[in-house]
């Protein structure tokens, strides 16, 4: 692993954050893509589609794949607050990048919390995937991984920045 960079940050934080959100909003836009594509036309076949058991349409499109499966307990499945996941996805992987830039304790503790939410999204997601579902998304799992790897990100950088905290003040 590389040293500490500028201002006692980590070097390599700042590129890994970088790959894992960019790659996060990839995937995130493609996941929404394949779901709008779908409900437009029910003959769509995405690419993440490889066969019965691995097809990411089919989770896109579960009732799961909107608000968590969740969301529409409370308000009507077409309700504005009944949002795709991938729509959560592009807001949580874009926040992930923008708070990156920031050195502030708030910005780290608020980094932390958000990736402990997206692991716990993420575990409770895999959880429907295989039992519910009886499935495997390639997409989805990918975002799994990168939630997790943010979260470890999150708490290197939160640790660093303590770490600058204590030596200024």
């Amino acid at each position: 692993m590389e040293g500490p960079g500028i201002h006692g940050m980590p070097k390599w934080e700042r590129k890994v954050r970088i790959v894992l959100c960019v790659f996060g909003l990839v995937l995130s836009v493609y996941a929404l893509h394949v779901e709008v594509s779908k409900e437009r036309n029910p003959d769509y076949r995405a690419m993440c589609d490889v066969a019965e058991s691995v097809s990411c349409s089919k989770v896109f499109t579960s009732r799961w794949g909107r608000g968590f499966g969740l969301v529409q307990v409370f308000v009507a499945k077409e309700h504005p607050l009944n949002q795709p996941n991938s729509v959560l996805g592009i807001l949580f992987y874009t926040l992930q990048m923008s708070l990156g830039l920031s050195l502030s304790r708030r910005a780290a503790l608020f980094l932390v919390f958000s990736s402990w939410v997206s692991v716990a999204g993420s575990l409770y997601l895999a959880s429907i995937l295989a039992f519910v579902l009886g499935d495997f998304c390639m997409v989805c799992v990918s975002t799994y991984i990168i939630n997790f790897a943010l979260l470890f990100t999150n708490f290197k950088r939160r640790r660093a920045i303590e770490g600058m905290k204590e030596k200024a003040g």
